[in-house]
Order: structure tokens, then C-alpha cells, then sequence
């Protein structure tokens, strides 16, 4: 498939935006259908292009699968309460547990997002809050970092079968599959062991092949072929001396991206980043600087 097939050029890229916004409004926001969604993110929808366009890129801008997915995103969004979601949502035994966190960049500058498989344990009276938990991390990185990916790492070094939660894994893919359009960089499998082989197969068969594309599974042998040793801990061959703890969220959760010299910019105060974790306002439809923009055909992918 040529390019230009997939990414079309931007004004043809604007009149599917209005054809999808036309059809949302007629087919799922009339009347008592629009109970369904938070009025903000519908709000968000009527107004911020690049909000509309991260579904229809994702689904290759065919119009009618796009709706589907905005239908289930926004009313994941109602359900988990994300315009209002802040640190004091979670219960705190799961910022305790370390077992998810924002910390380091990948070689291309992307924030990482941990998953420490051996740290969790499964429990389906918690899935909901751990899903929550999840979300607020997911949710508080795309409002301070809007356009700018993550890259997720399932550490399974040293997890055990009880550690394993295919359900919690699969809704985490599916954050990145339906809800969080452009929000996911690559996602790298550390060390998965052979007895999930049989379970990863059933994952499998639920992706998409965008999805799929987006999987790497790595090892401490290869894992510097896609993240720098000083952003990685000394187990899986790296230097970096970071020990998750709780309270407070440490400081460089939202960090400036890595800049060109492979320092992080400093430039915007630490009391900004203090704030945000408090409260946490949805980002402006206003196209911001570092927003992906509507592109044509001759600009660089974003994936």
C-alpha cells in the first residue's frame, strides 16, 4: 500500500473530520444516547482536530470504524470518571506497590512507562481499581504531554504464574489500541516467560496489526537496542540507580522530553510539575506547539 493511501493529504484529511463528527453527532449524541459520554470529551470532539484525527489514523480513516472506536473510548472515559481523575482517586497501596510508573526515555526520546510484572499480584476483586490506577497514569501523561508518545515496558523478570494477569495485560494493550490513539511509541516484552507462550497466543489474536506491529520482545541481551543502559536498572544490564517509592510521585514523572543533545530540559519549573499532580487540567483543544499537526503525505509518520 502507498503512502499517500494511508495518510491522505490535509484537506481531504479535514473532511473526514467533519464527516466523522457529522455522523457521531446523528448516530450516538442525540438525545438520551448522549448520556453515554462526559460532555467534556464530546465537547473535545466538536472542537480539537487533532483529538478527531489520532481515531481516524489509528483506524486508516475509514469513517465507520473510527465511530465505533470513539464510542467505546468515550465511554471508558465516563466510566473511570478521567476529566476528574487525580492522585487522590487511587488507593494508595497501588502507588505503594511500585508496580507501574513514568521514569527514563527510550533512544528516541520516548517517556517510559514501567509495568513491573513481579510486583503484582493477581486479584479480581482489584481489577477495577488497578485499571484506575492505570488510567490515571495514562491519562495524567496525554494532558501534560499531549501528542508526545510513551513507550511501554512489561518487565517479567522474575514473575511468577501468580503474577500473571492476562486480563490486566489486555486491557493495558487495549488502553493503547482504542482509548489512547498515537499515545503508544512501542511496547517491549522484557524476559516473558515460556509458560505464557499459550495465553500470549489468545492476546494475540485480539490485536490489530498496528498493535502487533508495535510489540518487541526483548531481553537483557537486546533491550539497549531500543533503550540506553542509564535509563535502565543494573538487572537488566543498565546503570540507572532509581528505586520507585511512594509518597510523594517523584519529580521527573513529567519531565521535559530528552532535547537534541540528550539532556533533559530543564526549562519549565518544577513547581508546574508539582502542581499538575494535584490537579489535573484537560489539556486546551487549542493546537499546542508540540501537538502532532494535521500532516500531508510528504511529512514523517508519527508511529
Amino acid at each position: 500500500m502507498r503512502y499517500f493511501e494511508i495518510f491522505p493529504l490535509k484537506q481531504d484529511i479535514q473532511k473526514k473530520i467533519e464527516e466523522t463528527r457529522k455522523r457521531f453527532r446523528i448516530e450516538y449524541a442525540q438525545g438520551e444516547r448522549s448520556d453515554k459520554y462526559d460532555s467534556r470529551d464530546v465537547d473535545r470532539l466538536w472542537k480539537d482536530d487533532v483529538f478527531v484525527d489520532g481515531y481516524l489514523e489509528w483506524r486508516h480513516f475509514v469513517v465507520e470504524d473510527t465511530l465505533k472506536m470513539i464510542d467505546e473510548s468515550l465511554q471508558w472515559r465516563k466510566e473511570f470518571k478521567l476529566n476528574d481523575i487525580n492522585e487522590s482517586s487511587v488507593q494508595k497501596s497501588l502507588f505503594e506497590s511500585g508496580m507501574h510508573y513514568l521514569h527514563g526515555y527510550d533512544k528516541e526520546g520516548n517517556k517510559l512507562f514501567w509495568f513491573r510484572v513481579k510486583l503484582h499480584m493477581k486479584d479480581v476483586k482489584m481489577l477495577t481499581e488497578k485499571k484506575r490506577y492505570v488510567a490515571f497514569w495514562l491519562e495524567s501523561y496525554a494532558r501534560r504531554e499531549p501528542g508526545i508518545p510513551l513507550t511501554v515496558i512489561f518487565d517479567m523478570s522474575e514473575a511468577g504464574l501468580s503474577c500473571v494477569d492476562m486480563d490486566l495485560i489486555k486491557y493495558i494493550i487495549n488502553c493503547f489500541q482504542v482509548y489512547y490513539p498515537r499515545l503508544l511509541s512501542k511496547m517491549l516484552m522484557y524476559e516473558m516467560p515460556w509458560i505464557m507462550n499459550a495465553a500470549w497466543k489468545i492476546v494475540k489474536n485480539m490485536l490489530s496489526q498496528d498493535a502487533i506491529d508495535k510489540l518487541k520482545f526483548v531481553s537483557k541481551s537486546d533491550i539497549q537496542n531500543y533503550v540506553d543502559g542509564q535509563h535502565l536498572p543494573s538487572y537488566m544490564g543498565g546503570t540507572d540507580p532509581f528505586k520507585f517509592s511512594y509518597p510523594p510521585l517523584p519529580d521527573d514523572i513529567f519531565q521535559n522530553p530528552i532535547s537534541e543533545s540528550g539532556q533533559e530540559d530543564d526549562t519549565e519549573s518544577k513547581d508546574d510539575d508539582l502542581e499538575a499532580k494535584d490537579t489535573l487540567e484537560p489539556s486546551s483543544p487549542t493546537l499546542r506547539t508540540r501537538n502532532v499537526v494535521l500532516r500531508s503525505p510528504y511529512d514523517t509518520p508519527w508511529f
